[in-house]
């Protein structure tokens, strides 16, 4: 995808695909309330490829002339469709995982221990030092047991996903 990471509209049929997405590191745009034309003309305009388990979108000029690239999602677990969507645009992680706020897209911005100091539980914050927060809806992540879940699912995908990023 010439270089860059690609940045991706996930239709609203195939919703819980962004998270996951996002928690690779990509980008990924979730509109809940928008019509097709819509959803088509921000894709086209953003640049981004559109995820979807519409076939009519598909069918439409501006993808079956290339100009909006999109993808058929066809499985029905979001493993499987996340597994899809790696294997098709062959994506890479590594560097990236865990960098996106899962709800709402943001960039992570990296927060001293002092900065979070109140805003998380005391056990987390006298057990661990990175943490990472959403500058738009202000959540706060850090490596704890959730971020250790999700790791574990995430490396299912493909043998060797995150390898380069153990640490």
């Amino acid at each position: 995808m010439n270089g860059s990471a690609p940045r991706f509209l996930v239709d609203v049929n195939v919703g819980r695909l962004a998270k996951w997405l996002r928690a690779l590191g990509y980008d990924a745009l979730f509109v809940r309330d928008i019509d097709d034309n819509a959803l088509v003309r921000l894709a086209l305009r953003e640049g981004r490829v559109l995820l979807t388990r519409d076939t009519h979108i598909l069918k439409r000029r501006v993808v079956t002339s290339g100009r909006l690239k999109a993808l058929l999602i066809e499985e029905d677990s979001v493993w499987d469709q996340l597994r899809q969507v790696v294997a098709a645009l062959s994506l890479e992680s590594a560097d990236r995982a865990f960098t996106r706020c899962i709800e709402c897209n943001q960039p992570l911005e990296p927060r001293r221990p002092a900065e979070v100091h109140g805003l998380v539980p005391p056990y987390v914050y006298q057990t661990q030092q990175d943490y990472a927060q959403c500058p738009s809806c202000r959540r706060i992540y850090w490596q704890g047991t959730h971020w250790e879940n999700m790791r574990r699912e995430l490396k299912r995908i493909r043998p060797g996903y995150l390898q380069s990023a153990e640490g």
